[in-house]
């Protein structure tokens, strides 16, 4: 009721109260709905993981020189678009806090808004994707690699708008609770690009064989592919018709441009950091030699198929922290972040279990140089320990993602990954006093494992003072 004021009399100050804790089906209701989000992203994710193996496994069949252009040029590939669709993540919270605080008439501009920001951010994109000349030769890559690497680019290039078109519906269906879909399309599209690829580098049903190029080019197709997918859904889907998601096309606006672009670059500067670190340390321990580097890329796979959990959690919690910020209900929000983390630990120390006890069959299958295996094995207890502390800290940078907290993240990203994991590590690795007569790749892994522990309690502290901060200043 509105408060009735004499007339000569200040009104009293508006005081703070304490809101009442949430129940326990709350929390049962929250845990509920990060799994019903989060599983369909992991499987997508998956999905996405397995057509860069098949890339592999098919330009390594072809020849020698394709697998290395393929493996250079994918890794290129993925450190740029890891960068943009970063970028692009900022459609996600923005649009999640419209949903929470019921502004239906704001999604709409939102995700146009969104495209525009995707077909803008396609223009650097492509001219990277032309132009890597200047790193190959930076990297000492050999003439007939670098032209293969080239090759596999330029046909990538073609489809980089209609990925990043793509990504930005990926951002908006995760942002309104509807990531199935995301899985669905996931699925056609890998099942088309493993047949293509094969088909394209080595010449079937009477075309010409491209080699290398054959993956970069199927990869072009399934992502327009996937881009006339996404268009599809969201014009035949009778549960957006609410939203009017096309009514009324919007020119590119400056201002919000500009609010996506704050929001957004931070968070894909953090994603680039966090590829490229792994990226840096490959070439940084070459000089340890093949069977080294070889063990340091079989623990990196396992890394990346684990990350595959806690990234979808991740996104999970923060479109749940955006949607509930966006209705101010900040005890919920709070709430979410904390049970994500929980979550995301839980699964961590269950993989790790696992994994000690499998690690010698799962080193196995990954290589028959015994060399290579004891330099894998010798380096699991490092990943078990960075991949709880990683599950933890990206947790919370995108539960900071949800509450549109980017920047600071973004520092303590660079200072952690570049500072404490890659310079740290390399000192660990190579001039630490107990390594200068025995240099190991070893060190590279405790300086993730610093870097990430270091991330976890200043993501913590920052998530809890942010928390803390929006529930105390709610007033009731």
């Amino acid at each position: 009721q509105r408060a009735i004021t004499h007339p000569h009399h200040s009104p009293a100050p508006r005081r703070r109260v304490p809101a009442a804790p949430l129940p326990a089906s709350t929390s049962r209701a929250i845990v509920g709905q990060l799994l019903h989000h989060a599983w369909p992203v992991l499987i997508a994710q998956l999905l996405s993981m397995t057509m860069m193996v098949a890339d592999t496994v098919i330009a390594g069949r072809y020849g020698t020189e394709d697998l290395a252009g393929v493996a250079i040029g994918s890794s290129y590939y993925i450190s740029v678009v890891m960068l943009l669709t970063g970028t692009l993540q900022a459609v996600a919270p923005t649009i999640a806090h419209h949903v929470g605080a019921r502004r239906q008439e704001a999604i709409a501009p939102a995700l146009q808004q969104g495209f525009w920001l995707a077909l803008l951010l396609a223009v650097p994109g492509v001219a990277l994707m032309l132009s890597p000349g200047w790193l190959l030769e930076l990297a000492s890559v050999p003439p007939a690699v670098a032209a293969k690497a080239s090759d596999y680019l330029a046909a990538t290039a073609i489809g980089l708008p209609a990925l990043l078109l793509y990504r930005t519906f990926y951002a908006f269906n995760n942002a309104v609770g509807r990531p199935r879909v995301l899985m669905a399309i996931s699925a056609v599209v890998m099942s088309t690009h493993i047949p293509l690829a094969w088909a394209l580098t080595n010449g079937a049903f009477g075309l010409a064989p491209l080699g290398g190029m054959g993956c970069g080019l199927s990869t072009a197709i399934v992502n327009w592919l996937a881009c006339a997918c996404g268009l599809a859904y969201l014009v035949l889907n009778p549960a957006y018709r609410p939203y009017r998601l096309f009514h009324a096309w919007q020119p590119p606006q400056r201002r919000p441009l500009g609010q996506l672009m704050r929001l957004g670059l931070p968070m894909g500067m953090s994603t680039f950091i966090d590829i490229s670190s792994f990226t840096l340390i490959a070439i940084l321990a070459a000089r340890l030699g093949t069977e080294t580097v070889a063990g340091h890329r079989v623990i990196a796979n396992f890394t990346g198929m684990i990350y595959m959990l806690p990234l979808s959690l991740s996104i999970a919690t923060m479109v749940l922290v955006g949607q509930s910020a966006g209705a101010q209900d900040w005890q919920r929000a709070q709430r979410t972040a904390r049970l994500g983390m929980k979550l995301a630990l839980g699964f961590a120390l269950l993989i790790g279990a696992l994994l000690w006890m499998l690690q010698g069959p799962l080193v196995a299958f990954s290589t028959t140089d015994p060399a290579v295996q004891a330099v894998a094995l010798g380096l699991v207890v490092w990943l078990l320990l960075y991949q709880c502390f990683d599950a933890l800290q990206t947790v919370a940078a995108h539960a900071l993602r949800g509450y549109k907290v980017t920047l600071l993240p973004m520092v303590v990203h660079t200072l952690c990954f570049w500072g404490i994991g890659l310079a740290g590590g390399y000192w660990l690795s190579f001039h630490a006093p107990w390594r200068v007569d025995a240099p190991s790749v070893a060190g590279f892994w405790q300086g993730c494992v610093l870097a990430t522990l270091v991330a976890t309690f200043v993501f913590g502290a920052m998530l809890r003072g942010v928390a803390k901060r929006h529930v105390r200043e709610a007033v009731v």
